[in-house]
């Protein structure tokens, strides 16, 4: 229970709130840019290779469904690794998953930038730097939900909501005008590569499916987690594979996959030329998606912000990573340090990392990640059986097991660099976790500054068990 002067993450998030964090992350860029590039690895099954990938990270959405409900505390994966492994491996976990969403923070964040220069290109405007330093709009946008998230949690939540609502519309008006114009003629010879072809497109549009983990980042600043969180990781999910699928018939239907894989990273934005009459104040189908494509990359960037922060706050809570990334801001109530540490990170990723190896290393990481999480959820179920589980995972332990099974496979699609690089950052991640267990040894640090507090390790209230310091 909170201390006197102590602060608690406020439960501010609706169950629509929380469902739009995950849609908000999973329909961002990967829509606009992934299509066409999977209907050049798969051609028409490129369909099928979205519908697996559904399948196979529903699975592993069952177990975070599980622990979420059983485990509610804000870090996701983390707080669920930590509960059941050695402090070592929550380690791992938490640091892999704070590194995802900071890289995929600036990833989201050079993709507004790109599809905002080329959208107001599309009307005649020329913004100042957009051609010779387009990465000062991707640090314009990480500065401004930066300081929307460091300042008002319940702010950041209903702006993500307000972005997604409005990008799912523009999809749904894709949909209304292609659908009739889809010929399914198109999906035919189905595998025109073969069908392994499927398992590389699959390892390539993965990525578009991780964002319902974010929702369990967030749980203790949601209302009633333990039946919301489960409720927002299905629906999001659902309401994600059943838009996607959607939208790739009609690009495919209405193009055919050939012209879709030579259209590559603006497959969407053709289709959308090809069948939509001129709009009213957009103009053209192409303006409209790019500027969904804009909306997209918005919320995705906004969702990894929130997602980034919680990881950093709970490692910081637990003594995991230094103890103020872990505090409550006094007048805010948000994890401010924690949000100021993952934006710097994403800062420096906009400007000196090479994009495609981070985005390589998010998926690699993603992946890992989930594996640890479907382990998780069986450590738990073996070592805590009388554990409340407000939500149990159906047919336990086929989808788990399952979930582990699948996201290996399509780990071994992720490139021997990319596997070498993942390696040097766990090493690096090593190194802090020593000098953070070194400094464990030392004499306790200050109390708290005056109106700052430090989040208890126990809420009673929502029935967690403890967790000892390490």
């Amino acid at each position: 229970m909170s201390q006197a002067g102590e602060r608690a993450p406020v439960a501010s998030l609706g169950l629509l709130d929380a469902t739009m964090v995950g849609v908000g992350a999973m329909i961002g860029a990967g829509i606009f840019v992934l299509t066409g590039l999977a209907a050049e690895t798969a051609g028409s099954a490129a369909i099928i290779a979205f519908a697996l990938n559904g399948g196979v990270t529903a699975f592993t959405a069952l177990s975070y469904a599980e622990l979420a409900a059983a485990i509610p505390r804000n870090g996701g994966g983390y707080a669920y690794v930590r509960e059941a492994f050695p402090p070592l491996v929550s380690f791992v976990m938490g640091w892999t998953r704070w590194f995802t969403y900071m890289v995929a923070g600036a990833l989201y964040a050079l993709g507004f930038s790109s599809n905002f220069v080329e959208f107001v290109h599309l009307y005649g405007v020329t913004v100042p730097f957009g051609e010779t330093f387009p990465e000062l709009y991707a640090l314009a946008v990480i500065a401004l939900f930066v300081a929307l998230n460091a300042l008002s949690t319940e702010a950041s939540g209903g702006a993500e909501t307000l972005i997604t609502l409005v990008k799912i519309a523009i999809l749904l008006v894709f949909v209304g005008f292609g659908l009739p114009q889809a010929n399914p003629g198109e999906f035919s010879p189905t595998f025109p590569n073969g069908a392994v072809s499927v398992l590389p497109a699959m390892g390539l549009t993965f990525i578009a499916f991780q964002g319902y983990d974010l929702i369990a980042t967030v749980t203790e600043e949601v209302e009633n987690p333990q039946k919301n969180i489960p409720r927002a990781i299905m629906l999001s999910l659902g309401v994600t594979v059943v838009i996607y699928l959607l939208v790739v018939f009609v690009a495919i239907g209405v193009l055919g996959a050939g012209p879709l894989a030579a259209a590559g990273e603006t497959a969407i934005a053709s289709a959308a030329e090809a069948f939509m009459p001129a709009l009213p104040i957009v103009g053209t189908g192409a303006g409209l998606i790019a500027f969904g494509a804009v909306f997209s990359t918005v919320s995705a960037l906004n969702a990894v912000v929130i997602g980034s922060s919680r990881v950093a706050f709970a490692m910081g809570r637990e003594r995991q990573l230094p103890g103020p990334l872990g505090r409550l801001h006094h007048r805010f109530g948000t994890p401010f340090v924690a949000v100021l540490a993952s934006a710097v990170v994403m800062l420096v990723a906009v400007l000196v990392v090479p994009i495609r190896i981070v985005g390589n290393l998010a998926s690699l990481f993603s992946l890992l990640g989930f594996v640890v999480v479907n382990l998780a959820a069986i450590e738990l179920r073996r070592e805590q059986p009388d554990l409340r589980r407000p939500f149990e995972i159906p047919y336990y332990p086929v989808p788990p097991i399952l979930g582990i099974a699948l996201n290996l496979l399509l780990g071994l699609f992720i490139d021997p660099v990319t596997w070498a690089l993942a390696v040097g950052w766990l090493v690096v991640g090593g190194a802090v976790y020593v000098a953070l267990q070194r400094r464990k040894g030392e004499p306790a640090a200050p109390a708290p500054e005056v109106g700052v507090g430090v989040e208890p390790d126990v809420d009673p209230e929502r029935d967690v068990p403890a967790r000892p310091d390490d």
